[in-house]
């Protein structure tokens, strides 16, 4: 729009009224009341030449699906003028008239139908029935009750007073359906909290903690080839809200030698540097004050470069950001400074040099001793590979002065275009190359501006596949004038060298620039280090280059994983820009979105393609009923809606829901469809909720991307937006949107008691006095797990579940998996008693036993032989000695009967032999006792050293015996191990069929795409349970086994304790034998 006013102060009057509407972001998000005023407005306003309103445009607004003569007929009805030709007063077609025409040409029986539901039958609402409705069906429930409360009489009754038309309705605390329809259409009923169209988020944490509004290619209007570029573009792009541009400047070939903006040698046209330099200063902060950052491809020469740096500085003056701000030095370690400390600033991302050479050559630059040259030869910065040259050690050129060269020297250098393209420092194999062949381009000998009969005689087919073949993509310069170096700050793109390379230097300012296809290949990859560096550096991500058409990606994905500036090309309006322009519409429309807490903090891990909820966030259920449509179009069409949910991949949903074709009817046509359950919302922090209109020939009618944090529930009209997002005066749809925490299959009743413990615990007081009353004692009653029976999610969501919640291998009480225990995997001890029963060790016994006894019949034969041997020698001497005796006493006796003199001497000789008779028998007796005791001596050790050698065989036996005893109980406990490993994984495969059979046969599932991913999560809950099962079978064995372990070794500590008492008690028994041992004799 271009005005001319008289004077400067009347036009800026205009310029900052105008500006003020237009960047009123709750003017795009009106009521659908307030749209009619604004309708009725502008009918009121566009008045015939005599000043009346012609009937005609009033007929225009009903068109579609209604004849002429029915709004006639309405006028009619309303007391107006109803001729075809007829017009009408202003001052007597009111708001009040206009709003009973709509209500007569477009009937509202969908809110009728809700508001008789509620009542009833009555012809009103009590405040009573309106806070149960607005309680119950107007409110999240997750919503904090304190935060939001609930309604109370005084608010309702205020709601009633403000919408309510009838007085005696008013006076009687009642509402109409006139007034219960003008509540729905009003700001109070809003699809979304009002509150987040506001700057609500914290603007104070580090760069890298946001979502950045971001442009790529944004001079262009079209095509990226053999497009147009354009200065005003860049205002239109920071007018609506981005904060990141991308200028790609080249050296001017004109007289003026001018730095241009274009797409490098792609046929486009292109648009002085300096020119957009000045749109960026004007309108750089017109919608937001938060930063806005200049994305530098700067492929000019070092003279150019200075132009480059000279305008910026002139043009921007203080609004560039050319030093570190104090608290944010660009140091190691050092975050980012947040949006807040950097308001109304500009930043240059651009090649930097190291910085005591930058300081070096500047210092030389500002004495004017001399020029740049290059020192070494330069390496380009590829643009579609995903990475930019220059390391994260800094720039690696080196420049020097030299006063022989004069800056016409570099001019001519610049004019020739020759800083040639040399081999990337990132070598790409052929695959690669081949795949970026139709990205890269570089056309000899062709200049930046075409004239249009170059290609007149070409096709577009022709010229595309012309230039495809010839161009290679000029990477963007490395060889930094040091006055543009010294103005980059805290958006210095380095080449990507790997997230652990990353991590290692902990540069926060250093970025880096990935195309689609690279970044893909990272997630792949390495999501979660992706996640991990953008909490700490920020990275911009653009479109490859083989999108000549300037379409866009998806950049739900990079937002995923937490990526800032996810550029897209703004000229564009598809479905990528549609949720760009949706997802950024939050927090005032400043280009900045605060991160969700878990991608911004450093000790929480998040996967971006994570299908289980996430640690701290509460997974959600949303049902969308698309009931009807208002105004869709003004042609008689047939019209049907799409409703799609954007998020994490498991989250999203595209293709799969959508209403009936409505035939021929574009102003109000009735879907009444059965809700559309997105049953399953991992992360709705990041999720948005797409609605499309299309008409019958399947064309964009008007859409609207809703996110989800901050969606309301309940019944709802949700204005359209055009495919660029502008808002739509009257179309809208009316939806009942239902919001719920996400209830696993199985565990409904167990949420509805933590939901009302109260409710709950009566009811079980209930039940236990009525077992009570039929004489049961409390006593008998066991105490075990709550049910969960099939009805449980029905109870919590209204909806059965499709999924069984028992099956083999899940206990129906408690819904613990069951464990194996028809087999004990614990085996009896072995004790010493029960080895001693062993054959082997009886056979030994037995053995030992029949040696022992031979050996002591040895003995007793050996005694005995002894003993006869020395009776014999006794006897023998006995006798002699009794004879000698006997002969010496006769002549004794003879010679004491002849009184001879040789008596006495026979009785001296007598006396003699009898006393040589006593010490010979005492003689041979102490040797007989020597020998015999030593002959018992003899058999005692050798009887205690066959009872050792027996000791020894039997502990050898016991210890083997123990041994294969404990190798048994090693197998067997290993047999039951396989056993309930094998049943467990037999219950689980059995579990799993039948639940995937459940959902498979489920007829309320009549969506193949819900079956199929209903069979997904259901296969990825059962991994994680079956997993945790075998895990907590396996710890359960592993203890086991432990166990055992402890008592075998028990048990053979048992052993040697027990042999040591035998042998202790063996050692005793041979030192009492010892002592015992005394002379013995056998007489």
């Amino acid at each position: 729009m271009y005005m001319v006013a008289a004077d400067a102060k009347t036009a800026m009057t205009w310029k900052e009224g105008i500006r003020g509407l237009l960047h009123n972001y709750k003017a795009n998000n009106v009521c659908p009341m307030t749209q009619f005023q604004k309708h009725w407005m502008r009918l009121s306003l566009q008045v015939s030449p005599s000043g009346k309103i012609p009937v005609r445009s009033i007929t225009r607004t009903f068109a579609s699906g209604k004849t002429e003569k029915m709004v006639f007929q309405s006028l009619k009805d309303l007391g107006l003028p109803n001729g075809k030709n007829d017009e009408i007063e202003p001052a007597d077609f009111t708001f009040e008239k206009f709003f009973e025409l709509y209500k007569k040409i477009c009937p509202r029986t969908d809110i009728d139908d809700l508001f008789h539901k509620l009542n009833g039958g009555k012809e009103y609402l009590s405040v009573d029935q309106i806070i149960n409705f607005l309680n119950e069906q107007q409110r999240d429930p997750r919503l904090n009750e304190i935060l939001f409360p609930f309604f109370d009489r005084k608010r309702v009754v205020a709601l009633i007073q403000k919408y309510e038309v009838d007085p005696e309705f008013t006076k009687k605390e009642w509402m109409s359906v006139e007034g219960f329809t003008r509540y729905l259409m009003s700001d109070e009923n809003a699809p979304v909290f009002l509150d987040r169209l506001e700057e609500y988020q914290d603007m104070d944490q580090p760069l890298c903690h946001y979502y950045i509004n971001s442009s790529h290619n944004t001079y262009l209007t079209g095509r990226q080839f053999g497009g147009k570029s354009s200065v005003e573009i860049y205002r239109q792009v920071l007018l609506a809200g981005c904060r990141c541009v991308e200028l790609d400047c080249w050296d001017g070939k004109g007289e003026d030698q001018e730095p241009i903006i274009t797409h490098g040698k792609a046929m486009c046209t292109d648009v002085l540097f300096k020119d957009v330099i000045h749109a960026i200063a004007e309108t750089a902060f017109e919608a937001s004050d938060y930063p806005v950052i200049l994305s530098f491809e700067n492929h000019c020469c070092k003279a150019q470069q200075y132009k480059l740096a000279k305008y910026c500085d002139e043009i921007f003056g203080d609004l560039l950001l050319k030093e570190p701000l104090e608290d944010y030095a660009l140091e190691e370690g050092k975050v980012l400074p947040p949006p807040n400390a950097l308001k109304r600033k500009i930043l240059i991302k651009n090649k930097r040099l190291k910085p005591e050479m930058e300081k070096k050559q500047l210092e030389l630059f500002w004495k004017g001793e001399g020029n740049l040259e290059v020192e070494e030869e330069e390496h380009s910065e590829s643009g579609e590979n995903g990475v930019s040259s220059p390391s994260e050690d800094g720039n690696p050129q080196e420049f020097k002065f030299n006063k022989s060269n004069s800056s016409s020297d570099i001019q001519e250098e610049g004019k020739n275009g020759s800083l040639k393209n040399k081999k990337s420092a990132m070598s790409l194999s052929q695959e690669e190359e081949q795949a970026m062949a139709m990205a890269q381009y570089q056309y000899q000998g062709a200049t930046t501006n075409v004239h249009p009969c170059s290609a007149m005689s070409l096709s577009q087919e022709e010229e595309q596949a012309m230039a495809m073949a010839q161009y290679q993509y000029q990477g963007a310069t490395t060889n930094v004038h040091p006055w543009l170096s010294s103005m980059v700050n805290y958006a210095q793109p380095v080449k990507f060298g790997g997230f652990d390379v990353a991590e290692d230097r902990n540069i926060h300012h250093n970025m880096s620039s990935f195309n689609e296809s690279a970044c893909l290949g990272y997630l792949k990859t390495s999501a979660i280090e992706f996640v991990n560096y953008n909490k700490r550096q920020m990275s911009r991500i653009y479109p490859k280059g083989a999108r000549v058409d300037s379409s866009n990606y998806m950049p739900q994905i990079f937002w995923n994983a937490g990526c800032q500036m996810v550029a897209l090309n703004y000229q564009t309006p598809d479905l990528s820009m549609q949720l760009n322009q949706g997802k950024f519409e939050y927090n005032g429309k400043c280009g900045y979105l605060l991160k969700p807490e878990f991608m911004r903090r450093p000790d929480k891990t998040f996967d971006p393609f994570a299908e289980s909820p996430v640690d701290g966030v509460i997974a959600a259920t949303i049902e969308v009923e698309v009931i009807s449509g208002q105004f869709l179009s003004d042609k008689k069409v047939g019209t049907y809606v799409e409703v799609e949910m954007y998020g994490l991949p498991t989250d999203t949903i595209r293709k799969e829901f959508k209403t009936k074709t409505i035939p021929a009817n574009g102003l109000n046509p009735q879907y009444n469809e059965e809700p559309f359950v997105f049953r399953k919302v991992v992360l709705p922090d990041l999720a948005t909720l797409r609605f499309a209109v299309y008409d019958e020939n399947n064309k964009l009618i008007g859409q609207r991307v809703l996110p989800l944090d901050g969606l309301q529930a309940g019944y709802r009209h949700v204005g359209l937006r055009t495919e660029s997002n502008f808002p739509m005066s009257l179309p809208c749809l009316f939806c009942n949107i239902n919001l719920m925490t996400y209830v696993p299959d199985g565990l409904g009743e167990f949420v509805d008691a933590l939901n009302n413990p109260m409710q709950y615990l009566s009811q079980l007081e209930k039940r236990a006095m009525a077992m009570k009353a039929m004489g049961i004692d409390e006593k008998d009653i066991a105490d075990v797990p709550a049910s969960s029976g099939k009805k449980d999610k029905k109870a919590a969501n209204g909806k059965s579940p499709a999924t069984p919640s028992s099956s083999l291998g899940v206990d129906g009480k408690d819904g613990k998996a069951k464990t194996p225990t028809k087999e004990s995997a614990c085996p009896a001890p072995v004790s010493i008693e029960s080895l001693k029963q062993e054959k082997q060790y009886i056979k030994l016994i037995k053995k030992q036993t029949k040696e022992m006894n031979g050996l002591k019949k040895r003995h007793d034969k050996e005694k005995a032989v002894m003993q006869k041997a020395q009776s014999s020698v006794v006897d023998k001497m006995v006798a002699g000695h009794q004879k000698e005796k006997q002969s010496v006493e006769k002549n004794l006796e003879k010679a004491k009967k002849k009184n001879g003199t040789n008596a006495a001497e026979l009785e001296s000789k007598l006396k003699s032999l009898v006393e040589n008779h006593d010490a010979k028998v005492k003689e041979i007796v102490a040797t007989q006792t020597k020998d015999f005791s030593e002959l018992v001596a003899k058999c005692s050790k050798e009887e205690h050293e066959v009872k050792e050698g027996h000791f020894k065989q039997q502990c050898e036996v016991l210890k083997q015996l123990m041994k294969v005893a404990h190798e048994q109980q090693t197998k067997q406990i290993t047999t039951i191990h396989e056993k309930q490993g094998k049943d467990l994984k037999g219950q689980q495969a059995k579990q799993s069929m039948d639940e995937s059979k459940a959902i498979a046969q489920d007829k309320k599932i009549k969506n193949k795409a819900e079956r199929e991913r209903r069979i997904r999560e259901l296969n990825s809950n059962n991994m994680k349970k079956f997993l945790e099962e075998r895990k907590r079978l396996a710890m359960k064995q592993a203890r086991e086994k432990e166990n055992l372990e402890k008592q075998q070794g028990e048990q053979l500590e048992e052993l040697d304790k027990e042999m040591d008492k035998w042998r202790e008690s063996q050692e005793k028994e041979k030192v009492e034998d010892k002592l015992a041992q005394k002379p013995t004799a056998a007489v």
